[in-house]
């Protein structure tokens, strides 16, 4: 197949977050013609919104996502609620930062005070995950800002996202209806027997492929969330999966998304996007 549209290439911004602040992505990425960044909220907040928003206007970069939403369930009314005002801040951010959508990590069981699981009720953190994009959306829906599920690797279910897999992301979105999507990260489901059909379901509805992340799946893996690897370092196909969300009618932005503190977050920063331009050429 060909290869990817250079235009395409975005970098999440955790990729290089250990190395750079978010201004300092912000002026590597426009310096090396990389068009489109996603940041984090807390690099946002560290560098202010007004700033971010203007930083990345001067520099010619779009967005495309904003990292993130979710954690939604909690032990109790008063958390479930905090949980839906933060994800309304978020919300407001990425409004105010032109994002295409708001990622969200779902959350997975409730945690008590010390960020320990208090719940080994995986059904109810699910219905509390569906019960939380639900109001989200009553807010998101008609400030035209998409929500993205984000399905994670199913050793996260216990502690960051309770949804694991594209066909859990894509029911939630058959029962929510409109406003709602799905950011496909290769890390999280290139394992899945249902991947390709579940694209394909995606697919099937206008608008509800909303992200696409890469990234590699080392073997052996050492930590399973600081060790991800390079695009071409590891064994998931980017390039059949990109293939699947092409035909599937996704024609967005190819979001590097690197957690990596023994290998990529200790290098030269400007080194690892030279290779995250490279990798993305040569083998997504």
């Amino acid at each position: 197949m060909s290869s990817p549209d250079s235009n395409l290439l975005s970098i999440n911004t955790a990729t290089v977050r250990a190395q750079w602040s978010l201004p300092e992505i912000v002026a590597g990425c426009a310096r090396r013609g990389i068009g489109r960044v996603a940041p984090w909220r807390d690099q946002v907040a560290a560098t202010g919104l007004k700033e971010s928003a203007q930083r990345i206007r001067d520099a010619g970069l779009a967005l495309s996502g904003y990292c993130r939403g979710g954690m939604f369930p909690a032990l109790d009314r008063g958390g479930r609620r905090a949980a839906l005002d933060d994800n309304k801040r978020a919300v407001d951010e990425a409004l105010s930062l032109s994002a295409p959508c708001l990622v969200l990590v779902v959350g997975g069981l409730p945690k008590d005070s010390a960020g320990r699981p208090a719940s080994k009720d995986l059904a109810s953190a699910r219905e509390m995950v569906r019960d939380g994009i639900g109001e989200l959306l009553e807010y998101a829906r008609p400030a035209g800002m998409p929500l993205a599920i984000e399905p994670l690797h199913p050793m996260y279910a216990a502690d960051r996202a309770c949804v694991n897999t594209i066909s859990h992301a894509n029911d939630l979105c058959d029962e929510l209806g409109a406003g709602v999507g799905i950011a496909v990260d290769v890390y999280h489901v290139w394992w899945d027997p249902a991947l390709r059909s579940e694209i394909e379901r995606a697919g099937g509805h206008s608008g509800r492929l909303l992200a696409f992340h890469i990234c590699d799946w080392l073997v052996p893996t050492t930590d399973l969330l600081l060790d991800r690897g390079m695009m071409g370092d590891g064994v998931i196909d980017i390039p059949l999966i990109r293939s699947w969300m092409e035909s599937a009618g996704y024609r967005g932005a190819h979001e590097v998304e690197i957690f990596s503190a023994g290998n990529w977050w200790k290098k030269d920063p400007d080194e690892v996007l030279i290779t995250c331009i490279e990798r993305h050429r040569t083998v997504c």
